[in-house]
């Protein structure tokens, strides 16, 4: 399986928040992949493996495991942009999934990834 997908597939799984709207998962997508072929397999697969439930353009991620910002969120300096909103950061938020590592993030993008904010 592609690495993308199984990354985004990841991220889907942790997000949390009870339920949002689809456009509001695609933002988080979006992070790992803009091609929209990707993007519905990512969707697809986290559905068919019971992870979320997609309804009346909602999503419902029904996985309950989220980031621990303590152990799976790892903070550095550097010159990064931010995958989610494209500001230049300073200090890079990185999620560490099984699948690969996902981010830069600045402090609230990290935040609206998770599903936090």
């Amino acid at each position: 399986m592609d690495e993308r997908v199984q990354l985004g597939v990841e991220l889907l799984a942790h997000l949390e928040c009870e339920e949002l709207p689809l456009s509001d998962a695609m933002d988080r997508v979006e992070t790992i992949t803009t091609d929209p072929h990707l993007t519905r397999e990512i969707l697809d697969t986290a559905e068919m493996r019971g992870l979320l439930d997609r309804e009346d353009g909602l999503v419902r991620p029904s996985g309950g495991v989220y980031v621990s910002f303590d152990s799976e969120v790892v903070q550095r300096e550097g010159e990064f942009t931010c995958k989610r909103c494209g500001a230049d950061i300073s200090t890079g938020h990185f999620i560490q999934f099984d699948a690969a590592e996902h981010g830069p993030f600045g402090s609230s993008c990290i935040r609206k990834v998770t599903g936090r904010e």
